[in-house]
């Protein structure tokens, strides 16, 4: 267990406790690239419009996985919805998620 486990809990442990109690994964780059390669099942919502879809979200009554490219987006997006009272973590980048899942 690294020093970053330490202060933040694994990062992987919370996707894996999140995904079974059926999380969604929310991919938030935009249609274009969401378009050209992403994992199965995921919603996309982009970062731009995701403060829209606060209310949609909330509806699916469901812990939310993000994701991006790198992670940055993904990283804005979970703490907009942890700021809105959503469980979210952020996953990072879609190829590395995809390849916990």
């Amino acid at each position: 267990m690294g020093l970053l486990d330490v202060l933040f809990g694994n990062k992987n442990d919370k996707i894996k406790d999140l995904l079974t109690r059926d999380a969604i994964i929310i991919d938030v780059r935009t249609v274009n690239e969401y378009k050209q390669g992403t994992i199965p099942g995921s919603k996309n919502i982009p970062l731009q419009v995701i403060n829209g879809k606060i209310n949609d979200i909330k509806k699916l009554n469901k812990p939310i996985i993000t994701c991006c490219t790198s992670g940055m987006r993904s990283g804005s997006a979970a703490s907009i919805l942890k700021a809105q009272g959503i469980e979210a973590v952020n996953g990072g980048g879609w190829m590395s998620l995809s390849k916990k899942l």
